[in-house]
């Protein structure tokens, strides 16, 4: 593979006044060769690097491997392809904020240029040519179907400039692309590919420890992190022998992974979807195209399936590359030394719910009728969020009772790791309220991420303009920073932070005035023991 000089790109590719406005990055030597990026305000900025092969042809559905090397400078001026997409809207209602919130999150325009050559990762580094500052990797959300590291909501930029740390966001495989159970139909060739997404995971902190210090970051300092799908991510590495030793702490957002998918089942529904796809030999497997894969995949899916109804796509604890569930009947033993940073935030499902033509419309004998069909423990739930918020609407009082899975999860993960963990455990509940969509949305899914990566500025659309959501974005931001640095969240807008124990439960409840609460969803906490 050769790429032409950067110099010679740019000045073929932009104009005077661009060469002025933004310049290149220093050189930096990777293990394949050479790469050069843009530098962003002050960041040095690389894009789109390679960190396996392409996983198309003989290796789709297979374990990643190393990308070849390379003459010439490789160009990182623009982000890699986002994987092949699998996102389906979580309601029928379409409004102007939804077509906001696309300018941080853009589902519908991923799907336009999502391909199956997607392996890339992105490194923002307030200096490549010197340091060995800790390095604080991102997976990104979307479950296990959609997303990508490339979201701008993940821009690494300003968490780079304000704590002085190297950021790496990834892209890896999705849907049937990351989790296609073939073992049963296609043998031991496949045996690795109901997990491959998982491995491109592992592959992508491989390339870490052996590239991040040209990059200015320590790779004995390395900590990974993600929200939802990204956490549940961050929670099966903490259980896969083959992460063991590439990360030194951890932080799960709104996605705890106490479990995983059994094999069982992953076969069955990638049977389904390979004879959607016409797919019989293994000629076929590698070459039918990767739009009719997720075509098939969408007419194997049962519609208005998901929050664990129906099949769904993700890791499998096969015994090996998942030896078993992640946090059941106990925490990893590999990961006992391994700090964590936990939470959740008050009010997950809005954001879903938000699209649906009931939400802000339920009355009390709606909600009444609707409880007994949301799952065994929702009339219970409903009942303790009625006591705990008495001043929410109906609507909200659904809405926080199908989110409180996220909470039973997150204290289920909490008490397993805490209780072997030699290493502390830390958690958060988020409750600070964004006055976006005039405040319907209350404390919802994702509202973390751009607090947390300090782009409150950059993502009005979700967390409002003024004072309030810069503060808190100052707050977290500190927090996470600190965590990645010690292994201790702090800010000096923050109390003191105790870790996490089963005998107090120490939660932090981030808002404009934090404060360190003991067991404050104990009612809603106590319910797992139904599940």
């Amino acid at each position: 593979m050769r790429f032409f000089p950067l110099a010679i790109a740019a000045l073929a590719g932009f104009s005077a006044v661009s060469l002025h406005a933004q310049q290149v990055t220093p050189v930096v030597e990777t293990d394949k060769g050479q790469v050069q990026g843009l530098e962003d305000d002050g960041v040095d900025a690389y894009y789109g690097l390679r960190y396996a092969a392409p996983p198309t042809g003989e290796l789709r559905f297979k374990a990643p491997v190393p990308a070849e090397p390379w003459d010439g400078i490789y160009d990182a001026t623009a982000m890699g392809a986002p994987c092949m997409q699998f996102y389906t809207p979580s309601g029928p209602v379409q409004t102007d904020q939804t077509r906001r919130m696309q300018s941080i999150f853009p589902t519908y325009g991923e799907e336009k240029i999502d391909n199956e050559d997607c392996l890339f990762l992105n490194v923002w580094t307030p200096d490549a040519t010197s340091g060995s500052r800790p390095v604080m990797v991102w997976f990104h959300g979307g479950g296990y179907a959609y997303g990508s590291g490339n979201w701008p909501a993940y821009d690494g930029r300003n968490l780079a400039a304000k704590g002085d740390v190297v950021v790496v966001t990834v892209n890896h495989r999705l849907n049937a692309f990351g989790y296609l159970n073939l073992a049963g139909r296609f043998g031991e060739e496949y045996a690795a590919s109901g997990n491959v997404g998982n491995l491109d995971l592992v592959r992508s902190l491989e390339w870490v420890r052996d590239n991040i210090a040209s990059f200015g970051g320590d790779p004995g300092n390395v900590t990974i992190m993600g929200e939802s799908g990204g956490g549940s991510k961050v929670s099966h590495l903490m259980a896969m022998p083959s992460a063991n030793g590439l990360f030194d702490k951890a932080i799960v957002q709104s996605g705890p992974g106490v479990t995983s998918g059994k094999p069982a089942e992953a076969a069955a529904y990638a049977a389904d979807i390979l004879d959607e796809a016409g797919i019989a030999t293994l000629q076929e497997l590698q070459t039918v195209s990767a739009d009719a894969i997720i075509a098939a995949a969408r007419r194997a899916t049962p519609a208005a399936i998901g929050f664990g109804r129906g099949p769904s796509f993700g890791p499998i604890a096969d015994g090996a590359i998942v030896p078993r569930d992640p946090f059941l009947p106990s925490a990893p033993e590999q990961s006992a030394d391994i700090p964590l940073l936990i939470g959740y935030n008050k009010d997950e499902m809005t954001l879903f719910l938000a699209a649906q033509p009931w939400f802000g419309r339920l009355t009390n004998e709606m909600l009444d009728t609707m409880a007994p069909q949301m799952g065994a423990q929702a009339v219970a739930a409903v009942a303790a969020y009625r006591e705990m918020y008495p001043g929410y609407s109906p609507t909200h009082i659904a809405s926080a009772a199908m989110g409180s899975r996220f909470v039973r999860g997150t204290y289920l993960l909490a008490d397993q790791q805490s209780r072997t963990a030699r290493a502390p455990v830390f958690v958060y509940r988020l409750t600070w309220e964004t006055p976006v969509a005039g405040g319907a949305l209350k404390s919802p899914h994702t509202l973390d991420i751009p607090l947390m990566f300090d782009n409150a500025a950059e993502s009005a659309a979700l967390v409002g303009e003024g004072e309030a959501p810069a503060r808190m974005a100052a707050m977290m931001s500190d927090a996470w920073i600190s965590f990645a640095r010690t292994g201790v969240p702090s800010s000096p807008l923050l109390p003191e932070w105790r870790a996490y124990s089963e005998g107090e439960r120490a939660v932090m409840d981030l808002d404009l005035e934090p404060v360190l609460r003991n067991d404050p969803e104990a009612a809603i906490r106590t319910l797992s023991s139904a599940n």
